[in-house]
């Protein structure tokens, strides 16, 4: 089996060896190992920040998103997931301008049409001042000029081959990710701002959800008239460490329509894996996202209180991907044991991929992660690969 016919077997509760993947490394994780004995064939951009990241093979590579290929080399994992080569958010996008510059600081317009202020030169994430919509004809006025469903200027310059590689892949296929019903108006309004919003501005945000939806049915339908695609990806971000940042009525009463009416309309054309990556603790969202139609979640944080041996069972037939603590990783060897006791009765149930909790920090050792990493492909050489 190929490693996308393997991810499909696991993904259908199967129990076969699922792919070796990682979700991710930092940069400042990559230039650690390096120094530490990772040998450096591809290397990483040297503009890569160290708060910036590579894909490990969970998240999907493109060629506007990096993937690792040197820890790959090294500890054997498999070939990593695809995401499709395409723009789902605002096309165009805002032209970044500094808007005003201060003693260590500078307000900024990023892409998104965030106004941000950070600090010039370092990589830490900016804070949030605001986003490009306050009212509703800010809305109106953001889909007519950069959210209507069209495929024109939202294809790779490289898409003509892409799609000759597409239908002859032997990896997964991913279609959308980058955003959702809660994080993409986060985006919209800003992250203090679109909590609020929800009460202040209620007609507007279930205006918003509802477009939204539409707008990436009409985008997706076209794109799949293309090619085929194996899931679907959306992202939230919407939990922290003890809970999520709406409360399940909230979610139900805005969110919840959004997300019924685009996995129809995705298992209508045969998609039937929706892996949604959300960070923080996601127990009160569950089962919010599985009636909403989504059939799995990502990277379950277990500082955040996730522990996925607990999901499993609360949600037998939901899709596990991730739940290794990456700060135990970091402790040693004995700690990884502890870490990974779980992983073989995990992986004969099927449905799970198990990798570190998010992306691995710098605090993580080379030679800790290559033995947490060697004793993980172990544990999934013990299941088995059936034979063609």
């Amino acid at each position: 089996m190929n490693t996308r016919e393997r991810f499909l077997a696991v993904m259908d509760l199967q129990r076969v060896a699922p792919p070796k993947w990682e979700f991710g490394y930092w940069g400042a994780t990559l230039r650690r190992w390096y120094e530490e004995g990772l040998a450096r064939q591809k290397g990483i951009p040297d503009d890569l920040a160290d708060g910036g990241y590579l894909d490990g093979g969970a998240g999907g590579s493109s060629p506007t998103r990096l993937a690792d290929s040197d820890v790959n080399y090294a500890l054997g994992m498999d070939p990593g997931m695809l995401r499709l080569a395409m723009n789902n958010y605002l096309c165009p996008a805002f032209t970044p301008e500094v808007l005003e510059v201060h003693e260590g600081w500078v307000l900024a317009r990023d892409e998104k049409g965030m106004i941000v202020k950070r600090r010039p030169g370092q990589d830490s994430l900016p804070h949030f001042i605001r986003g490009p919509v306050e009212t509703c004809e800010d809305w109106e006025r953001l889909k007519a000029e950069r959210l209507q469903p069209s495929l024109q200027g939202r294809l790779n310059r490289q898409w003509p081959g892409l799609l000759a590689s597409y239908k002859t892949r032997t990896v997964p296929l991913a279609l959308g990710g980058g955003q959702g019903f809660f994080g993409t108006p986060r985006y919209l309004f800003g992250e203090v701002q679109v909590l609020t919003a929800y009460y202040d501005y209620p007609d507007l945000m279930h205006t918003i959800v509802n477009d939204l939806a539409d707008f990436w049915v009409a985008l997706y339908d076209q794109i799949l008239d293309l090619v085929d695609v194996d899931l679907a990806l959306i992202w939230e971000d919407m939990a922290f460490k003890t809970g999520p940042l709406v409360s399940p009525a909230i979610f139900r009463r805005f969110i919840l329509p959004g997300y019924k009416k685009l996995t129809a309309f995705l298992r209508d054309r045969g998609i039937r894996v929706i892996l949604v990556d959300c960070d923080g603790n996601v127990w009160k969202l569950i089962p919010l996202f599985i009636e909403g139609g989504v059939t799995g979640v990502y990277p379950f944080e277990v500082m955040a209180g996730m522990n996925v041996a607990e999901v499993r069972h609360a949600f037998p037939r939901l899709q596990i991907l991730g739940g290794l603590d990456k700060t135990s990783i970091a402790k040693g060897t004995a700690t990884t044991d502890v870490v990974l006791h779980q992983v073989p009765e995990m992986l004969n149930q099927g449905g799970y991929i198990p990798y570190v909790d998010h992306f691995v920090p710098p605090d993580v050792s080379w030679q800790d992660f290559s033995y947490y990493r060697q004793e993980l492909n172990r544990m999934i050489d013990d299941v088995g690969i059936p034979s063609d």
